[in-house]
């Protein structure tokens, strides 16, 4: 049991995300605005 847990980590070179994920999370987060208002806070999102 303890060979598979040592091997599957061995194998794993490369630990983070995918290229798509860090454009999709990085683009959201150029769109997103956020506008304080007294005591509202308004989301927008711009696509």
């Amino acid at each position: 049991m303890a060979n598979l847990y040592t091997k599957k980590s061995a194998e794993l070179k490369k630990i983070g995300p995918r290229p798509e994920t860090v454009s999709f999370l990085l683009n959201y987060s150029r769109a997103l605005r956020v506008v304080d208002y007294k005591e509202i806070k308004f989301e927008t999102l711009l696509n």
